[in-house]
Order: C-alpha cells, then structure tokens, then sequence
C-alpha cells in the first residue's frame, strides 16, 4: 500500500495533486480531519484499496494539534507514507484569491487575507517540516504542477532513489525545489558562437563544443562524485526523491548537456529523471 498525504498552502494546487493521484488510481480523500488518519488507513488494509493519498490542510485547524501523534500512530504500526507539501509565495496566493474571487479559508471579517496567510504558514510549518517532498508553484502552471506529481507517482512505485535533474537559466531565477544547486556558468559559452547559438544542448552541434573542452568533463565528474558520496545519507533519512539543479546563463546550453550526461551517469543506480526548464518553456 502506498499512502501520501498531500498538505500546503490554500491556493498553492493542493486540489490538482489529489487528482493527478485519482488519475493514477489512488483512493482519495480531501480534508480528512487529521484525528482520523491512523483509523482510515488501518480500515482499509483488508481492503482491496491498495494507494491512498489523503489531503490535510488548515481547514483542519482544530485538529492539526493532533496530527503529530497520528503520524506516530502509523510509524509505530510500520505503515510506509510520503508527506507532499505543496507551496507559493504570498503574492501568487493572493494573486490566485483574488483572480477566483474565493474566500480563503482562515479569513474573516477580523483576518485579512495576508494575515490569514501568514497564520496558515505557522499552522502548517511542523507538517511542512516533516515533508519528504516540495513542490513550489509560484512560477508554475496548473499542467506544469500536474506533470511534476505524476513523475513523483512514478518515482513512487520503485524502491530505488529518485534523482530529478533540472537545468535552468539563472537569467529566468533559481528553482524553488531544489535540493542541490551547481552553477556551471564558469564553463565555455557556446552562446558567444553565432553557430551555435539558436541550439540546445541537446543537439549534436553542442554537444560537439562541449565535449571538446575538459574543464566541461571536470565539472561533470565532480558534480557526480558530490551527489555520489552523500546520496546515501540522503536515503538514510528517507529522502527518496532528490532533485540536482544544474544552472548556466539562459538554461540552453551547458546546463543541458550537464543534466544529460549526469542522469546517463546515474541511470543504473537510481531512478533518474530529467527536466529542462527553459526549453519546456518553448
């Protein structure tokens, strides 16, 4: 049985997780008061449920006190789960209230909406801190955030790590999810070729120039030995899911090719994933 429980911030895309996990066939349940995790989940291990992922969020407020002795509840019975959290920066929330016309659920006459915000943060900071995943959609679309939670599904059904590598562009902002972040700007630019310019670091003209200088090949060996020597304090603590942000200039180029060579790198020692940020922008 998988079991994730799926928390964070109201207007964050709590909602379009839980049904990119109904997609995927899970059993889901939105708000289910935090006292009654441990006794649904016990009531449908003879069951031919088999995935359940459950939402829990400020709407809980009275009872997100107890949700610590819940949780402890399922490790004392050996049940396996994932907390997902999901979250945004406080102008996107109150961008997406005010573009939906909806009330937030901490709000009233006496809370605004920023300090109803403000509130839901302290509420939901002990599950947030739990979390064995992050998702940030500030600078994500609702398709975006629905294709990072199924590749996170995926990832779910192996017992091996999970490494997500993400090129991107320091030009466009730093990912918000990332648990390592290298910078490989101090490498040769094919950009400053007019030749190669309008290619990706996917195409061979690219990689050809990369190739072709060793400190590109350094920085490639280095970052591996890095992620090498500490994925296995990683998986100590249950960290099963990592993602590597490698980031140049635009996030065309070495990033790219970087990202690539690395996922090939690792692809039989864990479960890798690639994401090209910039170039999904296109």
């Amino acid at each position: 049985m998988r079991i994730v429980i799926i928390s964070g911030l109201s207007g964050s895309g709590k909602t379009i997780a839980l049904q990119a996990y109904e997609d995927d066939g899970f059993y889901c349940i939105d708000n289910l008061p935090a006292t009654l995790l441990t006794e649904f989940i016990i009531s449908t291990v003879d069951t031919e449920t088999l995935d359940i992922a459950v939402s829990i969020d400020s709407r809980n407020r009275e009872f997100l006190v107890k949700l610590p002795d819940q949780l402890k509840k399922l490790d004392d019975r050996d049940f396996n789960y994932q907390i997902l959290f999901i979250d945004a920066e406080d102008e996107i929330l109150i961008k997406r209230y005010k573009e939906t016309r909806r009330k937030h659920p901490l709000s009233s006459a006496a809370v605004s909406l920023p300090e109803a915000i403000k509130l839901e943060r302290v509420l939901l900071n002990p599950l947030k801190e739990q979390a064995h995943r992050h998702f940030e959609t500030t600078n994500k679309t609702p398709h975006e955030l629905r294709r990072l939670v199924r590749d996170f599904i995926g990832a779910g059904k192996s017992n091996d790590p999970v490494i997500l590598f993400e090129s991107f562009g320091y030009k466009y902002g730093l990912p918000r999810d990332a648990d390592f972040v290298f910078d490989v700007r101090c490498l040769p630019n094919p950009y400053w070729d007019e030749q190669l310019r309008e290619f990706t670091g996917l195409e061979p003209a690219i990689i050809e120039f990369l190739q072709s200088h060793e400190v590109v090949t350094d920085m490639i060996e280095d970052i591996g030995m890095m992620i090498e020597k500490w994925l296995p304090e990683f998986s100590k603590e249950n960290r099963s899911y990592i993602t590597v942000a490698i980031g140049c200039t635009g996030g065309k180029h070495r990033s790219v090719y970087i990202s690539e060579n690395l996922a090939a790198r690792f692809k039989n020692r864990a479960t890798t994933q690639i994401r090209h940020r910039e170039l999904n922008q296109d």
